[in-house]
């Protein structure tokens, strides 16, 4: 079963971004898109949905709920 952290680097890299790029469109520090790609922390309800609407998933998929 994939990961969380995995899903978003998956994501964030076939749409070309570093993760300082996706830390900047989230409002965030690189610091903290690093922290969720290793799964050492967890993206909270606000930073879910905006991963969501930003790669155009579910937060079934990227909570792992539901794979596609």
């Amino acid at each position: 079963m994939i990961n969380m952290g995995s899903k978003i680097k998956s994501l964030r890299k076939e749409s070309g971004l570093s993760q300082t790029e996706l830390a900047q469109k989230l409002n965030t520090s690189q610091d903290t898109v690093s922290l969720w790609e290793l799964n050492r922390s967890c993206p909270d309800a606000e930073n879910i949905v905006k991963l969501c609407i930003l790669f155009d998933v579910s937060s079934d998929y990227l909570l792992g709920l539901k794979e596609y």
